[in-house]
C-alpha cells in the first residue's frame, strides 16, 4: 500500500513537471524549428511555398543592413552593460551602505521603471525628446542655449545614443535587486574586517565586493546581453528605425522584412541568425568574463 502510494505520488510530480516543460517546449523550441524550416523557402506568408535551399542565407550574409543592425546591438549591448549593471552596482553599494536608511523604500522605487511597459518607456522618452514640448529642449532653452535644441531623433549620429538611454534608465533598477541579492549573502563580517584593516568603500567594492559576486555578475551580464540583442519595443516606437536605418536593430528589421515587405521566409532567416548570434556573443562575453577574472587571480 506504501509502495503504491510513492508511486502515485511520483507520478504526480511527474505530471506537474511535464505541464510547464510541454508548455515551454511549444513556445520556445516548436517557433524556432518552424523558424528555422521556414528559412530555407521562399514564403510570402501564403500557402504557397517554393524551396531555395540557402539563398536565404546567402542574401543575409550579403545584407549591409542586417549587419548594420548587428553592430547597433552591439552597440547597444555594450552601452547597457556600463549603464545598467554599471551604474546599478554603485547604487547598490550606495544602498548598502550603514549610512543609508529606509533600504526597502529605495530598492522599491529603484525596481519600479522595470515594471514599465518597454513601449510606454518608449513613449515617455519620445516625449521628452520632442521638439516643440520635450522637456530636453525646454530645459536647453532656460539655461540660455536654446540655439542647441534639436530634433533629437531625426539625428543620425545621436540616434543610437538616444534611444540606448531610455533602455539604461528602465533596467537599472532590475539589476540593482539581483545585485542586492548577491550582497545580501556575504557574511557581514568580512566588511567589518576589511574595515577595521583600513580598507576604504572603493578598495571593499573591488577587492570584496565584486570577486564574492562574481557569478551574480555573471547573470546579469548574460540577462543584459540577452535582452539587448533582441531588442524591439522601445525603438519601434521611438523611431522606428529611423532616421534611414540610424536606429535599426535585428529584430526591427526582422519584423520589416517579415511582415511589412511580406517576405516570411526571409524573415526566418533573419530570426534564426539573430538566435545564433546571440548565442555567440553571450558565449563570448562569459568566456572574456571568466578570463578577466582569472587573469585578475579570482577564482
Amino acid at each position: 500500500m506504501l509502495q503504491k502510494s510513492k508511486s502515485n505520488q511520483k507520478k504526480l510530480v511527474a505530471l506537474y513537471l511535464a505541464i510547464p516543460l510541454i508548455v515551454y517546449v511549444f513556445s520556445v523550441f516548436v517557433p524556432l524549428v518552424t523558424a528555422l524550416v521556414d528559412s530555407f523557402f521562399n514564403w510570402k506568408g501564403g500557402p504557397q511555398k517554393t524551396f531555395n535551399g540557402l539563398e536565404n542565407y546567402i542574401s543575409l550574409f550579403q545584407d549591409t543592413t542586417f549587419w548594420q543592425s548587428f553592430w547597433h546591438n552591439i552597440f547597444l549591448v555594450l552601452f547597457c552593460l556600463v549603464g545598467q549593471i554599471g551604474i546599478a552596482f554603485i547604487f547598490v553599494l550606495m544602498i548598502d551602505s550603514k549610512l543609508v536608511k529606509l533600504k526597502g523604500m529605495h530598492r522599491t522605487f529603484g525596481f519600479f521603471p522595470s515594471t514599465i511597459s518597454a513601449v510606454c518607456v518608449g513613449f515617455i522618452w519620445t516625449m521628452i525628446y520632442d521638439y516643440n514640448r520635450g522637456i530636453l529642449n525646454w530645459f536647453l532653452d532656460k539655461i540660455g542655449h536654446a540655439d542647441a535644441a534639436k530634433v533629437w531623433l531625426n539625428e543620425p549620429s545621436l540616434v543610437m545614443l538616444l534611444v540606448s538611454i531610455p533602455l539604461v534608465w528602465q533596467y537599472i533598477g532590475y539589476y540593482m535587486v539581483i545585485l542586492l541579492s548577491g550582497i545580501a549573502s556575504i557574511d557581514k563580517e568580512i566588511f567589518e574586517s576589511a574595515e577595521i584593516d583600513g580598507a576604504n568603500a572603493v578598495q571593499r567594492a573591488i577587492h570584496i565586493v565584486f570577486p564574492l559576486i562574481k557569478n551574480t555578475l555573471l547573470i546579469c551580464i548574460t540577462l543584459c546581453i540577452a535582452g539587448n540583442m533582441k531588442a524591439f519595443d522601445n525603438i519601434y516606437v521611438m523611431t522606428s528605425g529611423g532616421p534611414g536605418t540610424s536606429s535599426m536593430v535585428m529584430a526591427l528589421y526582422g519584423y520589416t522584412v517579415s511582415f511589412k515587405q511580406n517576405n516570411m521566409g526571409y524573415g526566418c532567416a533573419i530570426s534564426v541568425a539573430i538566435f545564433v548570434l546571440s548565442l555567440l556573443v553571450i558565449g563570448g562575453a562569459q568566456k572574456l568574463f571568466n578570463w578577466l577574472l582569472k587573469d585578475k587571480g579570482v577564482d
